[in-house]
């Protein structure tokens, strides 16, 4: 009896896995199709929603209806479709830095406005009501910060019930009795799969509704959903799936909700490399919130054992955008080896549309536990102070008419300039610098920003300009920007 059981359940599982490959490569594949192009980078505001949501509001298919304000008086919509009796309320953005999932949410309306799918969609709208609460915090994404117009975590409001945006969130919950909540945001781009070198590109938790952390059917359920999306993640980002710390915090939304009767699963979009601006992720952001939709609407989910939620990874946070390993660094006569860990800060223009760079040293010592995004092997190199190039040019114009990659080959960092642009930033590989400034002298250190040379046998073959790595022979190099230094 025990092996017709054991036989049944790996048939359920195959069974299983055969209609998410068929549904998630489908959507995958055709992505492009769908992703909405106007919300291209990480730093959109409420505005930039507006024309969409006025578009959907002439498709008789959908339901809006304002639902509340911002401190700042921005409208907080709630966007519905279908006729199901399974209430799912998916909220993004209660964060304004962390767009990733509001994008999704567009991409998705685009899915069903579309004549494709209508097997799968005409499921989900037919056993669920979908209902959308995007950018909940439209306030701190003006100025893509955290926090609201208060200066408050909203997700730390589930109780006290200060912020308008989260009376809005609470109401809603409660109005709908959600069956099913996905609560949307941005992780960490440092955070990875513990004990491996992979990003935690998405994370997950069914988050916990008491100190004890005890399941019931409800964050069961949760658990479930989360083991299917994992699967689908699984095949575009294998590895890079995390598991997110369920200590209770009694003042979260999520851990409330799940109290209040919703299953609630949380999704974080951390980092994948190369993706700034994460648009990969956000693919992924959209594939499994539609996989799990279905599975929502079509029960499977229910046969799925929990069991699987415990083996997926922990997060952890051991990665650095550059780690340099076992460079030779020398120090008051004596030589020492050091691994340096390197991130990448952004820094907002003034109207917080776009961002530079400012690398700054954030570990060093013996880093072996930790892992870069890129890791460059320096046993063999050393540390090599940069110079100012003797000449002064008069304008950046006169900079761009040199060889870049030849100045650093001769150990020139920094460039001055009589007449420096306003601006923080180029995209050149080398800071330039007024006509007043003098080198710092190298010494390593927490916090510093990172711009010196690598030598090998008398030779200058790598520069770190801004924390960025340069290749200066190949010339093939992943770079972000260099500063302009004004003082």
């Amino acid at each position: 009896m025990k092996t017709i059981l054991t036989l049944f359940a790996i048939f359920i599982h195959v069974t299983l896995i055969g209609q998410e490959n068929k549904i998630t490569t489908k959507l995958y594949d055709s992505y492009i199709k769908y992703k909405e192009p106007t919300l291209n980078k990480r730093r959109i505001k409420h505005k930039d929603l507006q024309t969409l949501i006025t578009k959907l509001k002439s498709n008789p298919k959908y339901t809006i209806q304002k639902v509340g304000k911002s401190i700042e008086g921005r409208e907080l919509n709630l966007i519905s479709i279908g006729t199901g009796k399974i209430n799912v309320l998916l909220w993004s953005q209660m964060h304004g830095d962390e767009p990733t999932a509001t994008q999704a949410i567009f991409d998705i309306f685009n899915f069903f406005n579309s004549n494709d799918f209508l097997e799968e969609k005409t499921a989900i709208l037919k056993n669920t009501t979908l209902h959308f609460l995007p950018m909940l915090n439209p306030d701190g994404a003006e100025v893509f910060t955290r926090r609201n117009r208060l200066g408050i975590d909203i997700n730390r409001d589930a109780l006290r019930l200060q912020a308008p945006e989260s009376k809005t969130l609470k109401r809603i919950r409660d109005s709908l009795k959600a069956d099913f909540g996905f609560n949307l945001h941005d992780q960490s781009t440092y955070y990875n799969a513990e004990r491996t070198n992979k990003p935690a590109t998405i994370s997950y938790l069914a988050p916990a509704y008491n100190y004890e952390k005890e399941i019931n059917g409800i964050r069961a359920n949760a658990m479930r959903v989360i083991v299917y999306m994992n699967n689908i993640i699984q095949k575009y980002a294998k590895g890079q799936v995390g598991r997110y710390n369920d200590d209770f915090e009694p003042r979260a939304f999520g851990d409330n909700i799940q109290k209040w009767g919703t299953s609630t699963i949380l999704i974080e979009s951390g980092g994948f490399l190369n993706d700034i601006e994460k648009q990969e992720i956000r693919k992924l952001n959209y594939v499994s919130i539609l996989s799990a939709i279905y599975t929502i609407a079509n029960g499977d989910y229910k046969k799925i054992d929990i069991k699987d939620y415990e083996k997926i990874p922990q997060n952890d946070r051991k990665l650095f955008d550059l780690k340099i390993k076992k460079v030779n660094y020398k120090l008051l006569g004596k030589n020492y080896i050091l691994d340096i860990g390197i991130n990448h800060t952004e820094a907002d223009n003034k109207t917080h549309t776009n961002f530079y760079n400012i690398g700054r040293v954030k570990d060093l010592g013996d880093l072996s536990t930790y892992y870069g995004y890129h890791t460059f092997d320096a046993s063999d190199y050393t540390l090599v102070q940069g110079k100012i190039y003797p000449t002064v040019l008069k304008t950046e114009k006169s900079l761009q008419k040199l060889d870049i990659y030849k100045l650093l080959q001769l150990g020139y960092t920094y460039i001055k300039i009589k007449k420096l642009p306003n601006k923080k930033a180029t995209k050149l590989p080398i800071n330039m610098v007024s006509t007043k400034f003098k080198v710092p002298t190298l010494d390593i250190k927490e916090g510093l920003n990172p711009t010196f040379l690598l030598q090998k046998n008398g030779k200058i073959t790598h520069a770190v300009i801004n924390g960025f790595l340069v290749d200066v022979e190949s010339k093939n190099n992943n770079f972000g920007n260099g500063l302009v230094l004004q003082k």
